[in-house]
């Protein structure tokens, strides 16, 4: 089996971020730009990839995504056979960062592979190892205190058990006010966790734990810069609630110094974000070795990038979906479907898509409707 031709298209999808009308400002994304990636071969079985563009985050763009694809990664491809996937992915061993145009290509790959073997990706991982149907937490953006729990209260109704709160983007007291209505409009059986994406100082972040514990906040996510790895590990060594890397760790590498420095007690995994499934994997085993749970967080991918997410989080016992829940979010916040057959099922679960490879069919028409000019 070859691969015989690699074509990109860019997309918007629309997002709900189901919060009511909000402006446009905090980290919010009401559209997304992406990337779908097919990859055809010569024995008639094709595969399907995804690619999230999140510029103020990931310094990725798709338009940027495609250029980098259609002239200097798919080259190297055409040719080869796309079963052998590490092989494929050692060609672009040399190209510095991209993660997602990367995790893009050898989704696609993953996806023939399965289909040639007649196997899922979650079975060529080793099978599950935990129920299909996915707990997931819901994401709660910095709007004011009582949208913020008015979202939350919609959104337990509609069978969420987890509420993930953005924080950071405002001062302290106005985020501690926000976790205080939100905890009051859940009630105590739900879980919280905080998400600071960076925008605490490590005083702060020191200081807000004990409020947080208060509220029965369940961990505090990114609390410090991406970049300082040392404040983080020193956050944790001053509070008792666990802390999660996120932004922290893209790289195997970022991961291994997470490890070094004791600045986790869990580490946020997905394969955009970590440069593909096969990294992810890795950077999930080590942690497991070093006693460190993980958990498959998000960057607001659609359809085909949350299936691979799925897959992933049932296969790979350290990635600890029973007591984080996961944040494969795209299925709630994006109103148009890729797939033909959704994720969501009912409120506040993900299931794992059955049948080979990544085990959806691309509706097409819907694709292309949603293509950038």
């Amino acid at each position: 089996m070859k691969i015989t031709s690699i074509e990109t298209l860019p997309v918007e999808v629309p997002v709900d971020r189901r919060v009511g009308q909000v402006a446009n400002a905090k980290g919010f994304r009401f559209r997304s730009h992406l990337l779908m990636v097919f990859v055809r071969t010569d024995a008639d079985i094709d595969g399907v990839g995804e690619i999230t563009a999140s510029p103020d985050w990931s310094g990725e763009t798709s338009l940027g995504a495609k250029a980098l694809i259609d002239r200097h990664l798919a080259p190297r491809l055409i040719g080869e056979d796309p079963r052998r996937v590490r092989y494929c992915m050692g060609h672009f061993s040399r190209t510095f960062a991209n993660p997602f145009a990367k995790a893009g290509l050898e989704m696609a790959l993953f996806d023939i592979l399965g289909k040639s073997s007649g196997a899922s990706v979650s079975q060529i991982l080793g099978g599950a190892v935990r129920d299909e149907q996915l707990p997931l937490r819901f994401p709660v953006m910095p709007v004011g205190p009582q949208e913020s729990a008015d979202a939350a209260r919609k959104m337990v109704q509609e069978g969420f058990g987890t509420i993930k709160l953005k924080v950071g983007h405002d001062p302290l007291e106005f985020d501690l006010e926000r976790l205080r209505l939100v905890r009051d409009a859940v009630g105590p059986n739900v879980r919280i966790t905080v998400d600071a994406n960076g925008g605490w100082s490590v005083n702060e972040a020191i200081c807000a734990a004990p409020r947080l514990e208060e509220y029965g906040v369940v961990f505090v996510e990114q609390p410090v810069d991406r970049l300082d790895l040392e404040g983080l590990a020193y956050v944790r060594s001053r509070i008792r609630l666990p802390v999660m890397a996120d932004e922290s760790v893209f790289t195997v590498q970022d991961a291994l110094r997470c490890l070094e420095l004791r600045a986790a007690d869990i580490i946020s995994v997905y394969p955009g974000k970590n440069g593909g499934l096969l990294n992810c994997v890795t950077i999930a085993s080590m942690a497991e070795a070093a006693g460190v749970h993980c958990a498959i967080g998000s960057n607001l991918e659609w359809d085909v990038g949350s299936a691979m997410m799925a897959h992933v989080s049932v296969a790979l016992p350290n990635i600890c979906v029973e007591r984080y829940a996961a944040d494969i979010i795209g299925p709630v916040f994006h109103t148009e479907r890729s797939i033909l057959s959704p994720l969501m099922e009912r409120g506040g679960y993900v299931r794992v898509p059955q049948g080979p490879g990544l085990g959806v069919e691309v509706d097409r028409e819907s694709v292309e409707r949603c293509g950038e000019a």
